[in-house]
């Protein structure tokens, strides 16, 4: 019997419940309707269309609804057509579009339903009962498919739409299912012409509440763009929701209805007559009772603009006031990351040139941990290589009483430098350098002993720096990674991607965008960075099981790093691409320019030498401590004497910290503490006054009116939106979903910085225009302030800045 042409659509509501493997019934029911969907030999694509809906009609029978973990499918005069799991969605779509259901088809049905989802799905193929249930699969399947391809007949039914289907979804659970031979013929003459589709759209999906505001507007959108045209999934349209960029005109606009009227002109329909009319439907698809979406309009050639709702604003802030912090609203999908960052050398003191990478690799570390990954927080120093030769020999000589007398090294700098120009001046003192090295490599313990004394006394002058930035480092450097060389090589030589060059070097060619080969060996048999780099790679991937590597170095390195990842492709410790049985590894170099001095070149003392980092920090420090001092003698200040240190000290390196981390990493930046220490424009100081200032009407709200903060919080007290300063602000403390998850796929800090700006901007726009303190809407205020005081505190705590309370 042909299929009926009378159904146009139908509704399917599909609420909340467990979609897990071990409760797959939702997902299973609906990836068979889609798989009869797009199955035109049974059901023409042009008569039946599904609509996912947000909630069951408000007639639908009581004894449907109390079905909360089932899809239901409803028609045009919301009557229930039909809901459940196994086969009674793929069943009533198909008895309503007069599809015959012969006895043979329900027999393979009940079957499938019965015997195959229980033993391969919900018991995942295991155990006693999946073996029976494959054999008498394969016997049945066996003695059909002797007359062609089908379970029933000789075309597709519905028998073979449940089968296929489940044995597909059977394998992507458990890739190691053994079909038997005649089962794999069947479903390998199936899986072109039938595939169980997606009908992701039509689950529920997290609520609104907790996606993204971008992601809650485009699901709303997409909801409308499937109710309005049907077509629109077969014409590859995506949805289009973007912020808009003047406000003036709405918070969001959904651009899709240009590129859909030219579609739909194309494929012959012509009854909408231009892009206005196409978004005029869009609009009126968009659901009324929708909790995100208000005050929409169509402007310009077709653009549909919007607002987004109070209610929803305010409950979001609420619930940072509520909870008492953020709880992170993006998860990274790299469990372990690799975080290379920092990396000074033994026996030279941290500089200004090691600012950059310290800094920005904490953050990142941080952006990383608070989305859910484990990182390994590697401090790649450099504590092997020829240098050590001299210093061995200078400290032999400047401290010939070393092991019995700890060498008193306070300055590294110095000691390293005066090495250098014995080596340089001294043709013996040279080669007995020389001759160290080799005893060095060669185990040679009093060489071993200087060199850990070396190493020792360089860790307590980094720990120095490391202690005022607030940093955690696991030092991992060069001289770990030296037994690992040779095996590399060796594994590299044997699959024939060494190429031996002029003197015997080792190289490693990667291709024709780089003009240089990585050089593995030395023509005199010796490693160098490439070297060590490469092992360090090949033990991430394999000792560390890293789904994420990130080196965070200046950007000349730059080169040199994406060498090597392409030698890890072509070895194939990554994939070269997803069809490679190999486990995927993300590897990410993020480099940045240079701290500049005012002239433009790199950042120097007066005299020209290097600036120390812990000078640096210490300088910044000291400034905030003047101004804080100034400020309590002309009483302008909320701290006492005795708290200056430890504000001064947060604010200083704050300070340079975010002066740092607020820009794009990859560009230069010209260093100026005044400029960084301003407490106008975006700076850390800017920002941290402005927090003081939210907690500090906090604070006043309860000594002056005896309203505590806390405690409306914990009456339930609500934050109501009316104001437009009010809906600014709550609007930019939904915004920082979207700027975390920029900043855990880029890893650029500045995201956060920016947003943090903004919002801070909003904020103190907020406490102008709209008094807190003693007005009706005190309570309501007093939760907005604090709850964007605790999206603050977050900000800074990513950013790895020290917030104050008062200032």
């Amino acid at each position: 019997m042909a299929p009926s042409k009378n159904i146009t659509k139908l509704y399917l509501h599909a609420p909340s419940g467990p979609t897990s493997q071990n409760h797959p019934g939702p997902c299973l029911s609906l990836s068979k309707l889609s798989s009869l969907l797009r199955c035109s030999s049974i059901l023409p694509l042009d008569v039946v269309s599904i609509v996912p809906i947000h909630s069951p009609p408000s007639s639908a029978d009581e004894c449907v609804l109390s079905r909360t973990s089932s899809p239901v499918l409803y028609a045009a005069d919301d009557t229930a057509v039909g809901g459940g799991g196994g086969n009674v969605l793929l069943k009533a779509v198909a008895l309503m579009a007069s599809v015959d259901i012969t006895g043979e088809v329900e027999e393979w049905l009940e079957f499938e339903e019965n015997v195959v989802v229980p033993a391969l799905i919900l018991g995942q193929g295991g155990g006693k009962a999946g073996d029976a249930a494959l054999k008498i699969l394969e016997s049945k399947v066996k003695e059909v498919i002797k007359k062609g391809n089908y379970l029933v007949g000789e075309s597709m039914t519905l028998a073979d739409i449940a089968l296929v289907t489940t044995l597909s979804i059977a394998l992507s659970v458990t890739p190691s299912l053994s079909l038997g031979p005649s089962i794999k013929s069947y479903l390998a003459g199936h899986s072109s012409s039938l595939s169980s589709g997606d009908l992701s759209h039509l689950l529920p999906g997290p609520p609104l509440s907790t996606l993204s505001l971008s992601d809650a507007v485009s699901k709303v959108f997409a909801s409308a763009l499937e109710l309005a045209f049907p077509q629109v999934e077969s014409f590859g349209i995506k949805v289009d929701a973007k912020r808009c960029t003047n406000l003036k005109f709405g918070d969001y606009q959904c651009n899709n209805a240009m590129v859909l009227f030219k579609k739909l002109k194309e494929s012959g329909n012509t009854s909408l007559k231009s892009p206005q009319n196409v978004a005029q439907q869009i609009l009126q698809a968009v659901d009324t009772s929708n909790p995100v979406l208000d005050q929409l309009a169509v402007t310009g050639p077709g653009f549909i603009m919007c607002r987004i709702r109070g209610s929803f604003l305010s409950s979001r802030a609420q619930r940072i006031a509520q909870e008492g912090k953020v709880s992170p609203p993006v998860s990274s999908t790299e469990k372990r990351v690799v975080v290379d960052f920092s990396s000074p050398n033994i026996a030279k003191e941290m500089h200004v040139g090691h600012l950059r990478s310290t800094i920005i690799g904490e953050s990142v570390c941080r952006i990383l941990e608070y989305c859910g990954s484990k990182v390994m927080r590697v401090n790649h120093v450099g504590d092997w290589g020829t240098q050590f030769g001299m210093l061995i020999q200078y400290l032999k000589e400047e401290y010939p009483n070393f092991e019995t007398d700890q060498p008193n090294i306070t300055d590294l700098t110095m000691f390293y430098k005066n090495a250098k120009e014995r080596f340089d001046k001294d043709a013996d003192f040279k080669k007995i350098s020389q001759l160290n090295v080799v005893a060095l490599q060669s185990g040679d313990p009093t060489c071993l002993n200087i060199w850990k004394i070396l190493c020792d006394i360089s860790r307590i002058e980094f720990q120095k720096v490391y202690k005022r930035l607030d940093v955690s480092v696991e030092e991992c450097g060069e001289s770990f990674y030296n037994d690992k060389i040779a095996p590399v090589i060796k594994e590299f030589e044997e699959k024939k991607l060494i190429s031996i060059e002029e003197g015997g070097a080792k190289c490693i060619f990667v291709g024709k965008k780089f003009s240089i080969p990585l050089m593995v060996q030395k023509s005199d048999g010796g490693y160098g960075y490439d070297s060590t780099d490469m092992a360090a790679l090949k033990y991430r991937l394999s000792e560390l099981d890293a789904d994420r590597i990130v080196y965070i170095t200046d950007f000349s390195q730059a080169n040199h790093f994406h060498m090597c990842f392409e030698a890890a492709k072509l070895i194939g410790w990554v994939p070269k691409n997803e069809d490679m049985n190999v486990k995927p590894c993300r590897l990410d170099h993020i480099g940045f320019g240079t701290v500049q001095g005012e002239d433009g070149k790199r950042f120097k003392t007066r005299s020209g030498t290097t600036v120390r980092l812990v000078d640096l920090l210490d300088e910044a420090v000291a400034r905030m401590k003047k101004s804080l001092t100034e400020r309590i003698s002309e009483n302008k200040a909320n701290i006492k004497i005795e708290e200056v240190d430890a504000t001064a000290a947060a604010l200083g390196y704050g300070a340079v910290k975010y002066f740092d981390l607020h820009r794009n990493p990859t560009s230069n930046y010209i260093f100026s503490y005044d400029r960084m220490l301003d407490t106008r424009g975006n700076t850390a100081i800017y920002l941290l006054y402005a927090h003081a200032r939210l907690v500090s009407i906090c604070t006043k709200a309860k000594e002056k009116f005896g309203t505590d903060v806390e405690a409306l919080v914990d009456s339930g007290e609500k934050i109501v939106i009316n104001h437009p300063s009010e809906r600014n602000l709550a609007f930019h403390l939904e915004m920082f979903k979207d700027n975390l998850a920029m900043s855990l796929d880029d890893l650029f800090p500045y995201h956060i910085c920016e947003y943090l700006y903004l919002t801070c901007g909003a904020a103190s726009d907020f406490v102008t225009k709209c008094k807190v303190l003693g007005e009706p809407e005190m309570n309501s205020r007093l939760l907005l302030c604090h709850a964007t005081a605790i999206m603050m505190r977050q900000c800074f705590d990513l950013l790895g800045i020290q917030y104050v309370m008062r200032v």
